[in-house]
């Protein structure tokens, strides 16, 4: 019998091949520190957001990927840049006119603008990245940039920069603007007086004491040390320090970082270090087809998906096609749980080698939970609709007559998937219905289809339905069936689609449905629709 490991070589999925590459990387040898390290990284100016959970994700598959193919021991850090100097006071915050005393500081040395409850406005914004992850259930170490550096951590690879001063400085200025390249240094000084991160020249630096020397903002000739946190780096150099002192093995980053880790590689490799291996994702758009961008505030929020859909239909639309450029809005929705259902329902049929191609495989670490009831997502938003429904009791109404078996209590998803519907009808089918009136044709062949319907048992099946629903289109002279399905949506439902039909009748039952095929013929006002 074929073991796991074996399969993981040979698997496909995205998250192997790229694990595959950290296999390589070790040769065969454990790393010295003892562990594969796998970072991302997130900027704590802001509170944590769509692009930071889908990172996350992503990383966290082929971690989970990696050891399937490899006993050496894995961390995955989740690193805050919280030293770094605060630029603009965010429009999302109050107290803003505090915030902007403190512009230039650490977020670490800025007060927290929401409360007294932490030390900081970085503290407070790490606390709640950190619980945004543990809420997922993510496995990670948390890893605070000001932490490293003033606790000495980063002291020796400060000290590596400094010797190599010289050669960063090579790699880094053809990379910028003349303006920018007369007052470059990779350290930005802090500021003893003002205590801000500091963007000046270094007129002096000495290796061997392990300073540089700066004129701070009053004019004063300063020197100060690069290490103890006296000093921090620019983002680049900073990016590429970290993973040259923490021996990062992988790292991914977005598409519009491709040159800064081409640049950050050089770096790393001046001060002696290996870069780690990643690749870079592309980016979200938003529903023109615009970059999603937290200033514009075109994007989805995780909060916003979540009240629509289970947490592990956003993990599949992170995990699907990472290096396509997807659109990110809340029309994505529904195809995205329907999406993971399919994936969860098949799974339990598929061959051992196919299981680990399969996203669920990924999204719940090789063992998905058990789907019971096959009810579609967006069978129970048209249900919904066709209830008009507000609370899961009217769902459950139709559901349990449908499959007496089913409950709450036994089928969890369902029950959550039953309460994501109502809501994503309520603020996003409802307002956007628009009930057409049914032309003659489509008229005629709604009353056959009442009559089709009379003559079928009560207990008639989906398909059984289906084919009945065909066979009035037929006959009615549609060419296309897709058409006259349209048009069932349009003039029952006010949408252009929906699910299987047939299913969908056999959940919200036949006289029902004929009620609500008399609804539509009655709003059509003519002559047929009365007859």
């Amino acid at each position: 019998m074929t073991s796991e490991r074996e399969l993981a070589a040979a698997a496909k999925a995205w998250p192997f091949e790229e694990a595959r590459k950290v296999v390589k990387r070790l040769g065969g040898k454990t790393p010295d520190k003892g562990y594969v390290l796998f970072e991302t990284g997130y900027g704590p100016s802001g509170l944590p957001h769509i692009g930071t959970f889908g990172e996350v994700v992503r990383t966290t598959c082929v971690r989970q990927a990696f050891q399937r193919l490899s006993d050496v021991p894995t961390k995955l850090y989740c690193f805050s840049d919280d030293m770094d100097g605060l630029r603009k006071v965010p429009d999302n915050i109050p107290n803003k006119e505090m915030i902007a005393q403190h512009l230039g500081k650490p977020l670490t040395d800025i007060p927290d603008p929401f409360s007294n409850e932490y030390s900081s406005f970085g503290a407070h914004n790490n606390a709640r990245l950190m619980a945004f992850l543990d809420a997922f259930g993510f496995d990670y170490e948390f890893q605070s940039s000001t932490e490293c550096y003033r606790s000495g951590r980063f002291d020796a690879a400060l000290l590596q920069v400094l010797r190599h001063y010289d050669e960063v400085m090579k790699v880094i200025l053809p990379t910028l603007g003349a303006e920018r390249q007369a007052t470059y240094s990779p350290f930005l000084p802090i500021s003893p007086k003002s205590g801000k991160v500091l963007q000046v020249p270094m007129l002096e630096r000495d290796e061997d004491a392990g300073t540089v020397v700066f004129e701070d903002e009053d004019g004063t000739k300063t020197e100060l040390p690069v290490t103890g946190g006296h000093c921090k780096l620019q983002w680049k150099v900073d990016w590429a320090m970290r993973w040259y002192a923490l021996d990062v093995d992988y790292e991914m980053s977005g598409k519009d970082l491709i040159d800064s880790v081409t640049l950050g590689s050089k770096v790393c490799r001046i001060l002696g270090g290996r870069p780690p291996e990643g690749f870079n994702y592309e980016l979200f758009l938003d529903e023109e087809g615009q970059k999603i961008s937290k200033s514009k505030g075109n994007g989805l929020s995780v909060e916003e998906w979540l009240t629509y859909a289970p947490p592990e239909s956003l993990s599949l639309f992170m995990f699907q096609k990472p290096r396509s450029a997807k659109r990110l809005y809340f029309d994505v929705i529904p195809r995205a749980v329907d999406d993971y259902l399919t994936f969860l329902g098949k799974y339990g049929e598929e061959e051992p080698p196919r299981k680990l191609e399969s996203p669920v495989w990924h999204i719940h670490d090789g063992a998905p939970p058990a789907r019971e009831t096959g009810l579609s997502f967006s069978l129970l938003l048209n249900l919904a609709s066709a209830a008009n429904a507000s609370d899961a009791d009217v769902m459950w109404g139709f559901i349990s007559r449908y499959d007496p078996a089913a409950t709450p209590e036994n089928d969890p998803i369902l029950a959550k998937l039953v309460d994501y519907a109502i809501n994503y009808y309520r603020d996003f089918v409802k307002p956007q219905k628009r009930y057409r009136a049914a032309d003659a044709r489509e008229q005629g062949a709604m009353q056959d289809l009442l009559q089709r319907f009379a003559a079928l048992p009560e207990d008639a099946d989906a398909e059984t339905i289906q084919n009945e629903v065909y066979a009035a289109g037929k006959d009615a002279g549609f060419e296309n069936l897709r058409d006259w399905f349209r048009a069932l949506y349009e003039v029952l439902f006010g949408q252009s689609q929906g699910p299987r039909f047939g299913s969908f009748v056999a959940l919200y039952g036949l006289r029902e449905s004929e009620a609500l095929i008399r609804e539509g013929l009655a709003r059509s006002e003519t002559p047929a629709a009365s007859a």
